[in-house]
């Protein structure tokens, strides 16, 4: 691919190739909330916490893949770093098969890992370049335009998987109670799980098929080896000097954490609400379909965003306003309850919208050639994902907290952390 400079203006192809990387970027990682409750059912898991592996095996990937990830890229570049992300993505999804029909939790388990061993992968290689292909100080908008694809896929699955996965879930579940020995038990789960086959096939061709296109498409390079400039935030640079190694810059590693506790949030409110939902007494379509409802919000705050950054609003001063959001509707949803407090936890969605598109951005900026490394680091914070679930399972399953004060203690002090970044945080190290 040639080489091509940040030209103050965003290529069309790039940008559109980059929005349907995020529709599939969402579609998989939004399955984990019609996968949580389909596999406590299809597997007999006994606890929400151990529902929640699903998750953490999602997410926990992140952490570990990413800086191999970075490597790959400067090994191998952008363009062929999405495709080996794309098929790794249909391996992945394969390995659901054989899960399926020997009913090992385990192997499902792997093969979610190996989905997000290859969406670390394709984070870590899309992030920064739809980051690069404008204007820094507008790449909020960007990633705000392309994660409204990203979570339009998160609206769309859970409908989608839970009409396939979930349907009739709560007479199957009568049935299991009914069942009077483990040969007839066997034979309803085994049923049930045969419903897994055709969805992830038809992912394995798609994500194959989007490899090949996207391998004779012809994307332009970028080039992140200039050297590195520190901006205020009117985008006129203070220091422009030589960097040696990556730990020189602190606001990365903070903004990591950022992105971690974003995750966290993000998770907690989207894949985490069905549960929620179900410990206030709510059934029928609400829980069926209430990671819907979290990124119908969240859509919501993308279209804010695409409007409003940088014309009206900086990327730092969204960010702030989020995370205060944030805080608020979480006290109302744990202070109120039925229907009241679900609908406060599906509104955080609109408070995490604007997050990441900000957070990832101010994180990377002025890396210059270490911009690969930079966004590995990032992307590693989305293990938040992996834990917060964790968390709170423990706190509401283990420790017998109130789900709703477990929700508290987990969700408040991850959004006063964002707020340290988006005031302060950004500017550590940028003299």
């Amino acid at each position: 691919m040639n080489s091509q400079p940040n030209s103050g203006k965003t290529a069309f192809r790039p940008m559109a190739m980059c929005c349907a990387l995020f529709f599939i970027l969402g579609f998989v990682t939004w399955a984990n909330g019609t996968l949580i409750p389909f596999l406590k059912i299809a597997c007999n898991l006994e606890t929400d916490l151990q529902a929640f592996f699903v998750t953490f095996a999602s997410y926990i990937a992140y952490f570990f893949l990413a800086i191999p990830s970075s490597w790959i890229l400067k090994k191998i570049g952008f363009k062929n770093g999405l495709v080996l992300s794309l098929i790794l993505l249909g391996v992945g999804s394969l390995i659901f098969i054989p899960a399926a029909d020997g009913r090992s939790y385990i192997l499902f388990l792997t093969g979610i890992f190996v989905q997000g061993s290859a969406m670390a992968l394709l984070q870590t290689a899309v992030n920064p370049y739809l980051s690069i292909i404008g204007p820094i100080d507008s790449a909020a908008q960007r990633i705000s335009i392309a994660g409204f694809f990203n979570k339009s896929a998160g609206i769309i699955v859970p409908l989608i998987f839970g009409t396939l996965f979930l349907k009739d879930s709560s007479a199957i579940t009568a049935k299991l109670d009914a069942a009077v020995d483990m040969e007839a038990k066997n034979a309803i789960l085994d049923s049930l799980l045969q419903r897994v086959h055709t969805p992830y096939i038809t992912l394995a061709v798609i994500f194959v098929l989007f490899a090949i296109v996207i391998k004779i498409t012809h994307l332009p390079e970028v080039d992140v080896n200039a050297e590195e400039e520190h901006t205020d935030e009117n985008g006129a640079v203070i220091l422009k000097e030589k960097k040696t190694s990556v730990f020189q810059f602190p606001h990365l590693f903070l903004g990591s954490l950022a992105i971690f506790f974003c995750v966290a949030v993000e998770v907690m409110a989207g894949d985490i609400i069905g549960v929620y939902a179900r410990e206030l007494n709510i059934h029928g379509a609400l829980v069926t379909y209430a990671t819907t409802f979290t990124l119908g919000c969240m859509l919501l705050g993308y279209i804010v965003g695409i409007i409003a950054i940088p014309k009206f609003v900086s990327q730092q001063l969204a960010l702030r306003v989020c995370t205060i959001v944030g805080i608020l509707f979480t006290v109302i949803s744990v202070f109120t309850t039925g229907i009241t407090s679900f609908i406060f936890v599906a509104l955080l969605g609109i408070a995490n919208s604007l997050m990441w598109p900000a957070i990832f951005p101010l994180g990377i900026k002025g890396l210059g050639r270490f911009t690969k490394t930079g966004s590995a680091i990032m992307i590693m914070g989305i293990a938040g994902g992996a834990i917060w679930p964790l968390i709170y399972g423990y706190l509401k399953d283990n420790l017998h907290v109130d789900f709703q004060h477990a929700f508290l203690y987990a969700m408040v002090p991850a959004y006063l952390y964002i707020l340290y970044f988006a005031t302060k945080g950004h500017r550590v190290g940028q003299k």
